[in-house]
């Protein structure tokens, strides 16, 4: 198991890019100036102690070494010692609309990425409960297992987008239907089911497997993404947005959020609907929600000992800076004077 102690540590990798991009065009500048200066061929002959590989030999040593620097700083810990534990909690399944439709801007910055914040800060807010998750579109596909193991959650959660599932469509029951029978206890009364959606379906009978689920023991909760008066569904090509999803008759789509439809599910499933908005994505009352589902306890295996491996990448980064600090730019006289195929200046 690898984390970091200090995760916020790691945006400074954005650095690295930068400063490739500075080289590149330090570079360009030194070259144009060569260029207006004289022939290259004659410049380098006059100076024919200056090294033309070396200057890019330090850079890379040097952006290498702050790499390494980062890494050190934000503290990677590695499990050391695994143990079974226990712990009390419920089961979780959370089940993403992931259908083009979730692209819509009416809910910042959109459907999808809000919805994968909300996930994201329910994960960091759970003690001791199961969590998966389930994606779907025209189909459903399980994206995680359920799994105590919340940096996986994270993980996972992190790769959803809009083109991970080929068949586009809003499948809320086959969503439905693959979270009921992925729950792995035969008690289900401490397992909860949450759709996150925009209420859009058009596959199949989610009321009607919302209420097979309720049978079970497990509740179904719904989360409106989106506003009922809807919003047009963005085309991007290359991450700039080209235009807007039309119909067969050249009319631009309006995706709007279907409440009926989620309260219906929600109340087949004996949950309970709540509504996003642009202020408040319904997190703390799904918590709410789950707080009073009932406990299980299980055994879990979890790493409860963790090594800082910081020295490592920290003495790495010192190595590459004094090799850098010894490295100068001209050319080195010793290795010049090797010549260990024998051949005079004449017959070079």
């Amino acid at each position: 198991m690898f984390k970091f102690q200090h995760p916020s540590m790691i945006y400074l990798l954005a650095l690295a890019p930068v400063l490739l991009i500075l080289y590149y065009m330090m570079r360009r500048w030194k070259k144009q100036s060569i260029q207006k200066f004289g022939n290259p061929h004659l410049v380098q002959r006059l100076f024919p102690d200056v090294s033309v590989s070396r200057p890019g030999i330090k850079f890379w040593i040097l952006w290498t070494g702050f790499i390494l620097m980062v890494v050190g700083v934000c503290g990677p810990l590695i499990g050391s010692k695994l143990e079974e534990v226990k712990r009390k909690g419920s089961d979780i399944i959370i089940c993403m609309d992931v259908s083009n439709s979730m692209n819509a801007e009416d809910i910042r910055p959109n459907r999808l990425e809000r919805s994968k914040q909300a996930v994201s800060r329910l994960i960091d807010r759970l003690e001791g409960d199961r969590i998966g998750i389930v994606v779907f579109a025209g189909d459903a596909y399980m994206q995680l297992p359920i799994t105590t193991d919340y940096a996986a959650a994270k993980l996972f959660l992190s790769q959803v987008e809009t083109d991970i599932v080929p068949k586009q469509g809003t499948a809320i029951g086959a969503a439905i239907d693959m979270a009921s029978t992925s729950f792995t206890d035969t008690i289900k009364k401490h397992s909860a089911i949450v759709v996150i959606t925009d209420g859009e379906n058009h596959e199949d009978d989610a009321i009607e497997s919302a209420k097979s689920a309720a049978e079970q023991g497990i509740k179904v909760y719904t989360i409106g993404m989106g506003s009922a008066n809807g919003a047009p569904i963005p085309i991007y090509n290359n991450g700039t947005r080209v235009g807007f999803r039309q119909d067969n008759s050249g009319a631009t789509v309006i995706s709007k959020l279907d409440q009926n439809m989620l309260n219906e599910i929600a109340d087949a499933g004996k949950g309970r609907f709540i509504q996003a908005t642009n202020s408040d994505d319904g997190l703390d009352l799904i918590l709410k929600e789950l707080n009073g589902l009932d406990k299980k306890e299980f055994k879990a295996k979890m790493y409860t000992d963790y090594e800082n491996q910081f020295q490592y990448f920290l003495a790495g980064a010192f190595i590459l800076l004094i090799i850098d600090f010894l490295l100068g730019e001209k050319k080195s006289k010793w290795f010049a004077k090797l010549n260990p195929f024998g051949v005079t200046k004449k017959e070079a």
